[in-house]
């Protein structure tokens, strides 16, 4: 079904009602960002009659055909009941045929499940029998050898051995699968001796031909033994058995504790022993596994890595059991020395290893990440920030005398830092909105205190606010506040102390220079220099704690400046009167001013209200205009999309008016925004400042004068 086509500029698409899926609420929301309800209610309006015109035209045109329907359905009961009985007979023959069919396939679905029960036990069947070959198969060769005693192995030649032992493998390697896939049969439990059997006979072969090869310098042997591994998937048993075997004794026999503290450089003696196990006794490992660089490609058995799964667990273990003392932080100046010792013993040992990956595995290997956790370093930088922390306090109080202006002129260094400290934690950790509080992270304990001394005494926090969501702040629950915060209040009061120290910093010098010259000091500019870098630090912070100042007030005058997108509603179809003075939000918006400006008049310097305010004002001012334009710009919108109303109807209605005598209501809106922000600048004027050092207000001005003019010319 087509839906009649309406007028080109309608806000919303007619095929959006034929839908399966169409939801008022997800159209009215989708309509209302690109236009007003009002638009929109005028468009729907406007189609609905469209529709219903669709309508009468439709009946009109088959008007005929609506009357002759009950003509033309007279006999139909008759021709209906004819039908009605050979329908029965199809319908009776069609459900035999499918009672036939149905049972035909339940006849096909039994065959093939029994096929498929008879194919899955063959199946079972056929793995027993290669669990059996297999088993037979190994027993087979394992005789062959001409011995019954498990032993004979060992009197072939160390090639043949391995060439067996490979074709038991890779024997071995069939049978643990078809084993695997036959787990549960009863046949299986009969033969799991003789498997168990086949398993012990060649971990103890490889075992015994593995160290064979190492004790005889045997690569071949070596070589087919760790292929061997490698085929029955035992590689990890291989390196376990080495690092058992080989590396071991020899790790017990380096780490000693008491060689290590007998001799001088015993630490660096015993890791350069064992960087020496490497080269001296994993040469073989490493040709056959392709660690050495001289490593043939193509005799390479991959899969293995020694020196990260044997050496390296078996040398960690070494020093964590037999050398305990190595990791004691006690004494930062021997520690030190333990540590970077045993880190380039690390490093060489990396540089050991045959490429980036065996480095790699080597630093994510849990041995790797138990050394690194042994050296307790927190503990050793604590004791070494004592000894510099001593040291330096030492050297300061060594270069004046006790005397009572000595102890005055550090107090009045350390009170300066601190502040200075409290002041850059106050500026991160302040985030302002709207007048609540927001905690970036939380002040430490002595950085609250100092805030609390820094507050002049008989101020309360809560006595005055720059806006009125603070006072309903500090009524909130314990939990719902940070643990430490900062009231724009107090933010207040900090640049005000923070004026005021920087004043009176040079007094402080004043005051004891003249104990100081009595006690024989006599460098001066130093303590000058001292006290100006303290002065420059506090200097630092007071840009960034008028930028908070004034994003704080700014967003509070805001909050309700821009309630000047409801300006329209109130004139909308209303039939209000025109408007004669400023809407109540401009007053609300310009408290936090005369607040600021009013009771902290005694506390603050007049220049720095006054940037406070222009900066603050500025910036609202600019969100203003754009608030203001958007309101406009919407209103001169509405006004066109009535006109095309007007044509689209082709009748002749006049703009909805007020009982005032014919003002439009967007012109009532325009007034209204005029006098707003008129009453705006007359406020601004009354703070002593000039509408002229505010940013956009004389574009504001300019924006709804044009407006003003407008109305009054269409009124006229």
């Amino acid at each position: 079904m087509n839906l009649p086509r309406g007028p080109e500029n309608l806000c919303f698409d007619k095929d959006e009602f034929m839908k399966a899926d169409f939801d008022v609420d997800h159209f009215v929301s989708d309509c209302r960002k690109r236009v007003q309800l009002e638009e929109l209610r005028e468009d729907l309006e406007l189609y609905y009659k469209l529709l219903k015109t669709a309508m009468v035209e439709l009946i009109n045109k088959d008007y005929a055909d609506f009357v002759n329907l009950s003509t033309n359905l007279v006999g139909m009961d008759k021709a209906l009941h004819q039908l009605s009985v050979p329908l029965g007979q199809l319908r009776e023959e069609v459900m035999s045929l499918k009672s036939c069919v149905s049972e035909g396939i339940q006849a096909v679905d039994d065959r093939m499940t029994k096929q498929e029960d008879i194919r899955r036990k063959k199946m079972c069947v056929l793995r027993l029998i290669h669990v059996i070959q297999s088993v037979e198969k190994i027993e087979k060769i394992l005789h062959s050898q001409g011995t019954k005693e498990l032993s004979s192995l060992e009197g072939n030649s160390p090639l043949l051995t391995g060439q067996v032992l490979e074709r038991i493998a890779t024997e071995f390697n069939q049978l643990q699968f078809h084993a695997v896939q036959s787990k549960g049969m009863p046949l299986l439990d009969k033969v799991r001796p003789r498997i168990a059997g086949i398993t012990a006979m060649l971990q103890q072969s490889l075992e015994g031909l593995l160290l064979e090869g190492l004790q005889t310098s045997n690569v071949d042997i070596i070589r087919h033994c760790l292929r061997t591994y490698a085929t029955i998937d035992k590689t990890r048993d291989a390196e376990a058995l080495v690092g058992q075997v080989l590396v071991k004794p020899y790790v017990d026999e380096v780490i000693v504790e008491e060689y290590v503290q007998s001799h001088p450089n015993g630490l660096q003696a015993m890791y350069n022993r064992l960087l020496e196990f490497v080269p001296h006794h994993c040469r073989l490992l490493r040709e056959v596994t392709g660690g050495a660089i001289s490593s043939a490609k193509a005799d390479i058995v991959p899969g293995y890595d020694f020196l990260v799964n044997s050496v390296w667990p078996e040398i960690v273990r070494g020093l964590e059991e037999k050398l305990p003392s190595l990791f004691n932080p006690g004494n930062p100046d021997v520690f030190h020395e333990k540590y970077t010792t045993s880190m380039d013993f690390v490093r060489k040992f990396e540089r050991q290893c045959g490429s980036q990956a065996s480095v790699k595995r080597l630093r994510s290997h849990p041995s790797y990440h138990s050394f690194n956790n042994k050296w307790n370093l927190p503990v050793y930088f604590q004791i070494r920030f004592r000894e510099i922390a001593g040291a330096l306090e030492e050297a300061l109080s060594d270069t004046l005398e006790e005397a009572p202006a000595h102890r005055l002129w550090k107090l009045s260094l350390q009170i300066l830092a601190r502040y200075s400290v409290f002041i850059s934690e106050v500026r991160d950790q302040h985030t302002f909105a709207f007048g609540d509080w927001v905690s970036v992270r939380p002040i430490s304990s002595e950085n609250t205190k100092e805030s609390r001394k820094s507050m002049p005494v008989g101020r309360k926090e809560s006595s005055v606010t720059l806006n009125p969501s603070e006072d309903q702040g500090n009524g909130s629950s314990p939990e719902s506040l940070p643990v430490s915060y900062i009231s724009s209040t107090q933010l207040v009061y900090v640049a005000a102390d923070l004026d005021k120290l920087q004043d009176q910093i040079p007094d402080i010098l004043d005051m004891i220079k003249p104990k100081l010259e009595m006690i024989g000091v006599k460098n001066m500019s130093c303590i000058a220099g001292a006290l100006e870098d303290s002065k420059t630090s506090l200097s630092a912070c007071v840009p960034t704690l008028n930028n908070r100042i004034i994003q704080d007030l700014s967003e509070s005058s805001f909050t309700y400046l821009k309630s000047a997108l409801e300006v329209p509603r109130l004139y909308r179809r209303t039939n209000k009167e025109v408007p004669t003075k400023a809407s109540p939000y401009v007053d609300s918006a310009l408290k936090p001013f005369f607040r600021l400006q009013n009771e902290y008049k005694d506390t603050l310097k007049q220049p720095m209200i006054h940037q406070w305010l222009e900066g603050a004002l500025s910036e609202s001012t600019q969100k203003y205009y754009e608030t203001v334009s958007d309101v406009l710009s919407s209103v001169k919108k509405m006004e066109e999309s009535l006109k095309r109303l007007k044509q689209a109807r082709r009748t002749a209605t006049s703009n909805p008016v007020g009982t005032n005598g014919g003002m439009s209501d967007d012109n009532k809106i325009r007034l209204q925004l005029a006098l707003d922000v008129e009453y705006f600048g007359e406020q601004i004027q009354k703070m002593g400042l000039e509408t002229s050092s505010i940013r956009s207000f004389s574009a504001l001005t300019e924006l709804v004068l044009t407006a003003k003019d407008q109305a009054t010319a269409e009124q006229s």
